[in-house]
């Protein structure tokens, strides 16, 4: 593991001083090139919060990453670069699964002369920039969120109104190593995880941010967003390939599974 591969990965170059400049920079760089993904457990391949392998996994291989991935390799290069950095506790759509959610999402705190930051690149779609910890809206990306103070432990991030899930709350203590692990392998072994039940992938761009739900691909902008259908598997190769620069042999080999979730989806929103 080594700092420079990673910032090679992502386009950038020291020297790069533990500064807010510094601290957005990466964030910016890291989320335009890695693209957020659970090709893994959709495949049934192992996936660890151990910093190393995941070091091999997206700068050695050039792949993607889920939350656990995405946001730990990022809080171990801001550490090599001189950043105080806490993984804390993420827990996507905790208000209204309630603490069954807690640890289903890693964030980092970054303490800054300017003040607490979070940074975050694994929820997919979020903020583009590392945000201050502080109430109220602002917009990243041109597209607006909000942060709210819910008591003396946790916040709420409000997603923008065309982002995938509409929210996570995050407590900046630091969080439980072994729970975390235990909550990594619960999302990508039980049946009941949306990430074993669906295919997901987001990857930000100048203009803004596009992602894959299912067969669902949506290209997100300032100016509102556009969904699309995929109709087959050599279509979901080259979004792959096109969109995210990222290739696996077994990659068609989702198709089947992928339009049968596709179908389940739609029916249960024809019910409501």
């Amino acid at each position: 593991m080594h700092i420079d591969a990673y910032l090679k990965r992502i386009g950038l170059a020291r020297p790069l001083p533990p500064t807010l400049a510094t601290l957005s920079a990466v964030h910016r760089a890291h989320l335009r090139a890695i693209p957020y993904e659970n090709l893994d457990v959709q495949f049934g391949r192992p996936v660890t919060i151990g910093r190393s392998a995941i070091f091999e996994k997206i700068v050695g291989r050039r792949r993607g990453g889920w939350c656990y991935e995405m946001n730990g390799l990022l809080g171990w290069a801001l550490s090599e670069l001189g950043f105080k950095v806490t993984r804390a506790t993420g827990a996507v759509m905790r208000e209204t699964s309630g603490d069954a959610a807690l640890r289903n999402h890693l964030v980092l705190k970054v303490e800054m002369d300017e003040g607490l930051y979070l940074a975050d690149v694994g929820f997919g779609d979020g903020p583009i920039e590392p945000i201050r910890i502080v109430e109220g809206p602002f917009v990243s990306g041109g597209l607006p969120f909000s942060v709210a103070k819910l008591d003396d432990e946790w916040w709420r991030l409000r997603n923008h109104p065309h982002g995938g899930a509409p929210s996570f709350d995050f407590n900046l203590a630091p969080v439980d190593e072994a729970l975390l692990a235990a909550k990594c392998d619960e999302q990508q072994y039980s049946p009941q995880s949306h990430f074993v039940q669906n295919l997901f992938c987001f990857r930000f761009r100048d203009d803004g941010v596009v992602g894959l739900r299912g067969r669902v691909v949506r290209t997100v902008t300032a100016c509102g967003y556009e969904d699309r259908i995929l109709n087959s598997a050599d279509e979901l190769v080259r979004f792959f390939d096109e969109e995210l620069d990222l290739r696996d042999p077994e990659l068609a080999s989702l198709w089947p599974k992928t339009c049968a979730r596709h179908e389940v989806v739609m029916a249960q929103k024809e019910q409501d």
